[in-house]
């Protein structure tokens, strides 16, 4: 299970209801944090989340909206005796603007951190997931990302009794691992079946794109900007953002299960205009608020 909490959803200028862009994912007791807007660290304490469970943030891109957050969260993880060492990806250019912005503030509470510079395709992995990265399209450089969970084996139950299989023996066969039992090979895929593992997007600041695209295509949940309405869709254009009809056709024509709509104008009194255009395109579509869980 991969749970979700949007920690800020508004987009330049946050409202009363709606703090600057963050996402914190977590799962199997890791958190990672997409994006670290102003008043995230607070976000954080009001959503009883200790910020020294997080290990990873990933910036998509350097506007303020997105990162203003990140020189108070890592002061606020110093303070708190943070003992691990935060990894944050982001951009090409990212180890500069990480080392401007620190230089830029009198903290004796810096913590141990590493600054990796992505690339497209796989930019993380372990035994259980990975991460991926792919360029979007807006002003400077801007990345998205994803996070794929790995395809696991599980044991069909009945069929391992039926053979009299227990303990270490389906460990070995979940592992693929070659099992004589009673003078009898047995293959693995006798007694197991696959869960497919989650994938969810996330797709900051962006024209639709091949980037866009790529990060949506067979995700869970894609997690979207959709900074404009369709009435303002020059807009969109002149400033690089989504409508939420776009962020919609990206979810349909990439084959994602959901679309939760985020980054959202504060030039909308009734933003859940947004959520009923994007499904004139896609039905399963919600609007993103601060403090929503979301469970994949």
């Amino acid at each position: 299970m991969v749970d979700i909490l949007f920690l800020g959803t508004a987009c330049m200028q946050p409202t009363k209801e709606r703090n600057h862009p963050g996402v914190l994912l977590s799962y199997k007791g890791e958190k990672i944090l997409f994006d670290c807007g102003e008043g995230i660290q607070r976000q954080l304490k009001l959503a009883g989340v200790k910020p020294a469970k997080i290990s990873k943030v990933l910036i998509s891109h350097w506007h303020g909206d997105h990162v203003l957050g990140l020189p108070g969260l890592m002061s606020t993880m110093g303070a708190d005796q943070f003992a691990k060492r935060l990894q944050i990806y982001g951009p090409k250019g990212s180890k500069k603007y990480v080392e401007f912005m620190l230089k830029a503030f009198l903290s004796t509470d810096v913590i141990e951190h590493e600054v990796i510079e992505v690339e497209e395709g796989v930019i993380f992995e372990n035994e259980d997931y990975y991460l991926e990265s792919y360029s979007l399209k807006h002003p400077g450089r801007c990345v998205g990302f994803s996070f794929i969970e790995k395809d696991k084996l599980r044991i069909k139950v009945k069929e391992a009794e039926k053979m009299g299989l227990s303990g270490e023996i389906l460990g070995d066969l979940q592992k693929k691992k070659k099992v004589v039992f009673k003078g009898k090979k047995i293959d693995y895929k006798d007694v197991t079946y696959t869960v497919r593992g989650k994938k969810i997007s996330y797709i900051a600041d962006t024209r639709p794109c091949e980037g866009a695209s790529e990060l949506a295509s067979g995700s869970d949940l894609v997690i979207s900007e959709s900074t404009y309405s369709d009435a303002d869709r020059i807009k969109a254009k002149e400033h690089m953002h989504l409508t939420a009809k776009e962020a919609a056709m990206i979810a349909s024509e990439s084959g994602a299960e959901k679309l939760i709509l985020t980054h959202i104008s504060q030039r909308y009194k009734n933003p859940l205009m947004l959520e009923e255009e994007a499904r004139e395109i896609f039905d399963n579509v919600l609007m993103a608020k601060d403090f929503m869980k979301v469970k994949v």
